[in-house]
């Protein structure tokens, strides 16, 4: 279950990266935005069956992340397939796109550094400077790629409903 979860999320990462760019071109790409919707969905459900590192408080943190997780890309869906990106629900799709792109990318730092050893002996607790700042940066290029892709994106003008 493992094996299928990390490659479900490199999947992901990759699709919202994609979609993240067409967003700051003030372009939607839905064979993107729908593969980063499922694989964010399933990186969630998959995680959920996962088991808790030994220690570790109930809820763990990576529970937390993973109802969130679901709850934005819920979000985006509901705003892409039901409200059609119409007024308000274009800046909230792009919101929770990013959202779900970060949340994705804040557990890869986040493994990373548990996982990689180079990255683990700079943290092996997780609370050391080097992975704080890699956290730190990681949320300032998605504030930045957010605020670009919503200043872009939800300028264009929305595609008639059919």
């Amino acid at each position: 279950m493992l094996t299928l979860h990390v490659a479900i999320c490199f999947i992901g990462l990759l699709a919202g990266a994609l979609l993240l760019i067409a967003l700051c071109r003030g372009e939607n790409q839905p064979a993107w935005a729908a593969t980063l919707l499922a694989t964010s969905a399933l990186i969630s459900l998959t995680g959920f069956v996962l088991p808790s590192p030994p220690g570790t408080p109930t809820p763990d943190p990576a529970r937390i992340v993973g109802v969130v997780l679901l709850v934005v890309t819920v979000i985006a869906t509901f705003a892409l397939y039901v409200r059609h990106l119409t007024r308000p629900w274009r800046a909230i799709y792009v919101v929770t796109i990013v959202l779900a792109v970060y949340f994705n990318a804040f557990v890869a730092v986040t493994q990373g550094f548990l996982k990689i050893e180079p990255l683990h002996s700079l943290a092996p607790t997780g609370k050391e400077q080097p992975f704080l700042i890699a956290q730190v940066l990681t949320l300032a290029l998605f504030v930045v790629v957010g605020a670009r892709a919503l200043r872009r994106f939800s300028r264009q003008p929305t595609a008639p409903s059919h």
